[in-house]
């Protein structure tokens, strides 16, 4: 029977937490910057160490695969180790992390798969420097041109493939190369459902889907002392009305809709001056695309009606759009039958974030493995998952890969 090396994995996610630390205590690694890379080349080398092959593909893409007996297409589990800007040490280094441990057990016990295992680095996850999100598991799975990519520019004036290369991720292997016989990706909740109902494993067998728009409100900036209520284009107030209005559209729309305003900048920013200018964000999502197209329309009409109101004009630009995803059952099954062997409380249930393993469902049979987060926190520095559950996590991946590559499900 294979076991996991909790020691060596936890102390791989230490190690990778204190590349690019923050003051707060949380991780800084925004995609293609200096932090990026220096946790790129720390597992990197990790991989090289295992002899394990290595490959980088045109996105900075990284693939590490253990060749099995069979030259079987290999089974895949992955992540991304990018951040937002103060993030926490497991978003996605779980999953990497847990995956090269599962890998690193086989050789340790002289197991041979039958089928290639691979563990994959995919570049731009969060989003939070370059847009969309799960850029590099999207061009893999050719829902996005590697040329719309290169043209990217960061929200600090970046140019993406400049950024690729100056870090020396520009790989010369062709985007969507590897195929998989399977997809698995093991992730921390970022919700807090497993904890509020103590069940430690998810069986993710959905994907909401996602709506990102910027918007942009013009109005008049004006002196906030001699101009009148009544004469007033304003764009702070404005953005405060939508502010409003998306909250209560997820009211309206209920179960698992959510929406949320994530970014605000007004200008000239300044106490005493009507905001002339407002850009900011709004993220809507649901496990409905019919919910979540009904939402965008309820969010059109009150562009349409706020510009009307207070004598501004907005103006849109979609920054992501992903529908919902439906995993592969037979995959999300066997997690189950994993977790039910290892003796571990499972459900099956929805994801309310973005994963790479969403579009590379477009591609191969794919599901994913939650562990509970404390408090549902994630994307901050308080992000924690208790060991127990992380070492459980690895665990069910690993048997779960096991079971794929015995063949009796795929």
């Amino acid at each position: 029977m294979l076991n996991i090396n909790f020691k060596r994995l936890n102390g791989r996610l230490q190690e990778l937490s204190e590349v690019g630390r923050t003051s707060e205590g949380g991780s800084r690694r925004l995609a293609l910057t200096d932090a990026d890379k220096a946790g790129r080349d720390l597992v990197q080398r990790w991989m090289i160490d295992l002899g394990l092959e290595v490959s980088i593909d045109k996105i900075g893409n990284i693939f590490a695969v253990l060749k099995g007996s069979a030259n079987k297409k290999p089974i895949m589990m992955g992540s991304h180790i990018d951040t937002v800007g103060n993030g926490g040490h497991l978003d996605g280094c779980l999953g990497v992390l847990g995956g090269l441990e599962v890998i690193e057990t086989y050789i340790e016990n002289g197991k041979i798969p039958e089928h290639d295992l691979a563990v994959a680095i995919f570049t731009n996850e969060e989003g939070a420097r370059f847009q969309p999100d799960m850029m590099g598991s999207l061009i893999h799975a050719h829902g996005l041109s590697l040329e719309d990519a290169y043209q990217t520019i960061s929200n600090d004036g970046k140019k993406l493939k400049e950024e690729l290369e100056r870090i020396g991720y520009l790989g010369d292997m062709e985007c969507g190369t590897i195929i998989p016989h399977a997809f698995i990706e093991l992730h921390i909740e970022q919700g807090p459902i497993l904890e509020k109902e103590n069940i430690k494993i998810g069986a993710v067998e959905n994907v909401q889907g996602i709506s990102w728009t910027s918007v942009t409100i013009k109005g008049q900036a004006n002196h906030a002392g001699t101009t009148p209520m009544s004469m007033r284009c304003d764009a702070g107030y404005a953005a405060a009305l939508l502010t409003v209005r998306v909250r209560q559209i997820a009211e309206e729309i209920g179960g698992v809709h959510v929406g949320t305003v994530g970014v605000i900048n007004p200008k000239p920013n300044l106490i005493n001056v009507v905001a002339g200018d407002v850009k900011l964000t709004v993220d809507l999502r649901n496990v409905d695309e019919e919910k979540l197209k009904q939402s965008e329309k309820l969010f059109e009409d009150a562009l349409s009606d706020i510009a009307e109101l207070e004598g501004v004009e907005i103006s849109t630009e979609t920054l992501a759009r992903f529908e919902p995803v439906k995993f592969d059952d037979r995959v999300a099954c066997v997690i189950t039958q994993a977790a039910n062997e290892l003796g571990l409380s499972n459900k099956r249930m929805n994801s309310g974030a973005g994963h790479d393993a969403q579009m590379m469902a477009r591609i191969c049979p794919t599901a994913m493995i939650f562990v509970p987060s404390r408090d549902g926190i994630s994307h901050n520095p308080k992000e924690h998952t208790d060991e127990h559950y992380l070492k459980s996590g690895a665990e069910v991946l690993l048997k779960t890969v096991q079971k794929i590559d015995g063949g009796t499900v795929l």
